[in-house]
């Protein structure tokens, strides 16, 4: 005799889940569908996707010069011998300026958490925002060089130890120190962390007009030579302002929830349209809304949030490709009023 089932409804399909009677009740895959959101928005800025965009921007004799500086020549033996390329391994300012956010890339290889690698007595804190916001700044720049050549010792014995690493290797060894350090997180963490990294998303649409940057607000210049400014806080995640004249003009607020368990969706639609509607009241006039789309009835949603003028998937814009990724795109650039980058 089989065991009773109920099916649940929604847009991927049908899934039959036992009764809470059954005797086999696996753990819900929640938590797991919120690591991938995580996951792929850390692959464009610690792994080695993010590696290789950098390197695109790069002069290659640059690379060489900077590899001959600060790479041991032990460990360029013996990657070379592993047919592994020494920037894939060894940091080098060049790169961290293209790309400051791979800090973290090289942290992770080396297998040391985020607790570890910037607790007081290793001096690396100074480094710390560069990893989370994908910025770098005057100080920081300055000692590239110096965090270069640090972490040539302990990268070179890890090379040197390991004699059969591989490509694989450096694809796999910093997912095991990523992955504890997801565990880490409980839900509140979670969506604290999604809107860190859309925040981290919509520095890199507007890198290129920025003028200012600080911890929680990007101070750009757009293309009438007005000043924008774009915050990340609570109430709403995200908001852009726009000076005009002595006045600043409240233009969007963004709502980030990064919570991905479909049952209490609706929930997070309801707690996005109550921020909308204080920002409503301080004058904004566009409200958007990320949130994970996947599998969810969108009118149902819109139900629930009435004031939401956009809708956003959530780990689309983390992966940064889709429909929803460039729309989002075309809608932020017209909101600060720059042109979109190809």
């Amino acid at each position: 005799m089989t065991k009773k089932t109920k099916t649940v409804q929604h847009q991927a399909g049908s899934v039959r889940r036992p009764d809470a009677s059954a005797s086999l009740n696996p753990p819900a895959s929640t938590r797991q569908v919120a690591f991938y959101q995580l996951l792929v928005a850390a692959r464009k800025k610690w792994f080695l996707d993010a590696l290789s965009e950098a390197l695109g921007q790069i002069e290659p004799r640059t690379v060489k010069a900077q590899i001959v500086e600060f790479v041991p020549t032990e460990a360029q033996k013996a990657l070379a011998v592993a047919g592994l390329r020494d920037e894939h391994v060894f940091p080098l300012p060049a790169v961290l300026e293209a790309k400051p956010s791979l800090v973290g890339y090289y942290r992770l290889l080396l297998g040391a958490s985020q607790k570890a690698f910037y607790q007081g007595s290793t001096h690396m804190s100074a480094f710390k925002s560069m990893e989370e916001t994908g910025t770098i700044n005057e100080k920081q720049a300055a000692k590239l060089s110096e965090f270069c050549a640090a972490m040539a010792v302990p990268m070179a014995e890890m090379v040197c130890q390991i004699s059969t690493l591989t490509e694989r290797d450096l694809r796999e060894l910093p997912l095991l120190t990523f992955g504890a350090q997801l565990q880490g997180f409980n839900n509140t963490q979670i969506g604290k962390k999604a809107m860190q990294d859309v925040f981290a998303t919509i520095t890199a649409i507007v890198k290129r007009h920025i003028v200012r940057t600080e911890p929680t607000r990007l101070t750009l210049k757009n293309s009438s030579g007005r000043i924008v400014y774009i915050n990340r806080a609570h109430d709403p995640d995200v908001s852009i302002y726009e000076e005009m004249g002595n006045q600043l003009h409240s233009k969007v607020a963004i709502e980030v929830k990064g919570g991905t368990d479909v049952s209490n969706a609706h929930n997070r639609a309801g707690e996005a349209e109550k921020s909308h509607l204080k920002a409503k009241e301080k004058g904004f006039r566009d409200f958007w809304t990320i949130i994970s789309k996947h599998g969810l009835d969108l009118a149902k949603l819109k139900q629930e949030s009435q004031t939401t003028t956009e809708w956003f998937d959530v780990t689309t814009l983390l992966a940064r490709r889709g429909d929803d990724w460039e729309a989002f795109r075309e809608r932020l650039a017209g909101a600060v009023g720059i042109p979109i980058d190809n």
